[in-house]
């Protein structure tokens, strides 16, 4: 199994235990992380490399939000890194209490990636087709990313698990 972590975060699989395939054929990225596992996928099978599965944890899903709420992520960012990544900690543990995690350097380069990235239906159709099952597992109380967007979006192409209660990081307490 191959785990992607999300943005700014280093070692978090453990959160997502209770639903990783550990296959060796599995692929998983939380967030931010779920745009790089599933670019891998994508150039793993161009490569003609098994994969079977590809599970995508609170996938980042911003193209449902405008230019203006991006900008202003970027601008926050730009203008205080350590209190940006604090509080969008913070954001991604609520309602709950937040827990101890791992920190990585990041950039604004991968911010950027991360807010204008978009997921594109054909490709995803593209991997499905050529045996690869994609999961999707999203909170219903998430606040970092578009849940029912994703949701919606992802349905025509993924199994999507949607756990009542759950944070970004699909924890429930």
């Amino acid at each position: 199994m191959k785990f992607y972590s999300g943005f700014s975060l280093k070692n978090e699989q453990h959160f997502f235990k209770e639903y990783t395939n550990f296959s060796d054929y599995s692929v998983c990225g939380f967030s931010y992380g779920a745009i790089k596992a599933f670019l891998y996928v994508k150039e793993q099978l161009e490569l003609k490399k098994r994969v079977d599965t590809l599970q995508l944890f609170s996938p980042a899903f911003f193209q449902t939000k405008d230019d203006k709420f991006k900008k202003i992520q970027l601008m926050a960012y730009r203008k205080s890194k350590d209190l940006y990544l604090r509080e969008f900690i913070k954001s991604c543990f609520l309602p709950y209490l937040e827990k101890s995690i791992e920190r990585e350097e990041n950039s604004t380069q991968e911010l950027e990636e991360l807010l204008y990235f978009k997921w594109n239906m054909e490709e995803l159709k593209i991997l499905a087709k050529k045996g690869v099952k994609i999961e999707v597992y999203l909170g219903s109380e998430d606040k970092i990313i578009d849940v029912e967007g994703a949701r919606e979006f992802f349905l025509e192409v993924a199994t999507v698990t949607y756990i009542k209660e759950a944070n970004h990081f699909l924890l429930t307490n």
